[in-house]
């Protein structure tokens, strides 16, 4: 793979550079309920030398019903701030699993304006399977200030959504399993129906990604997406369950030089449950 820290970076990479003064390295892990693991326990037992812990459920709007939603401009950069992340930084961002919630990160910081970020391909397994250092001590933390300009086209809301639904100008791409897009298998949050945005393409998250959890190359993820019946020239808007796999297309998008996407931050938390927006079954 070609190191771009703006996108995604090697563990060697990381080593490499893991005591560069202006390097901020997070642990965004962050596990389904039915996956029974706590991520913030694991951070305690073992992470990346100088990681700090970025809780993707306490940095969200919690004036939202819906989980983990992007939190107001203020907040992150106070949440920042206290984690010692700001201007001039450069960021790395892994989690557990491979490529998972980690993303939801990347497109995060990239939402507020901040693009010196990249996610660890493979995260802490294919660091941990390396051999490579981990600490259970928490960082020295200096606060830092952080300049965010909110880029507001990389977000969509369920109106936005349903117009883009109806009118086919964007194509919609979920990242759930095969099963629950298709209405086959129930949804894990309770209340929800079952099935997807109608007109939406499903491209599993894990389709893009190999079997060591690390993102498959240019050319494999751009025929992923073309085998999925993706048009390409149109702009793209992601979704998934809650909005965390959904940026893993992103990334996918983005390493294939698409720029022009967009994630539906509600996802099918929201759709699922909106009872005047229609729902599609089957592949179609």
């Amino acid at each position: 793979m070609t190191e771009n820290p703006k996108v995604l970076v090697s563990t060697q990479w990381l080593a490499d550079h893991i005591k560069d003064p202006d390097l901020r390295i997070l642990d965004a892990s962050w596990y389904l309920p039915q996956m029974g693991r706590d991520a913030k326990a694991e951070y305690d037992a073992a992470h990346i030398p100088g990681a700090r812990f970025f809780d993707i459920d306490d940095i969200s709007d919690h004036r939202s019903d819906l989980p983990h939603m992007v939190p107001p401009v203020e907040k992150f950069m106070s949440r920042m701030r206290a984690m010692g992340v700001g201007d001039g930084h450069q960021v790395v961002v892994y989690d557990g699993e491979g490529v998972f919630s980690s993303a939801r990160v990347w497109w995060l910081f990239r939402l507020m304006g901040q693009m010196n970020i990249a996610v660890l391909d493979g995260g802490l397994k294919k660091w941990i399977a390396e051999g490579r250092e981990t600490e259970d001590m928490p960082p020295m933390i200096r606060d830092r200030h952080m300049t965010v300009r909110r880029q507001n086209h990389m977000v969509k809301d369920v109106t936005q959504v349903a117009s883009a639904s109806k009118l086919g100008d964007y194509e919609i791409i979920d990242a759930r399993a095969p099963g629950r897009f298709r209405g086959e298998e129930p949804e894990p949050r309770e209340g929800l129906r079952s099935g997807h945005i109608p007109g939406a393409k499903n491209v599993f998250f894990r389709s893009l990604q190999n079997d060591d959890g690390t993102m498959k190359s240019p050319d494999k993820l751009r025929q992923v997406f073309v085998d999925a019946g993706v048009d390409l020239s149109k702009p793209a808007i992601t979704s998934c369950g809650s909005g965390v796999t959904a940026a893993v297309l992103c990334l996918g998008l983005e390493l294939i030089g698409k720029t022009d996407h967009s994630l539906y931050d509600g996802s099918w938390a929201e759709w699922g449950m909106f009872p005047t927006v229609p729902v599609a079954t089957g592949d179609k």
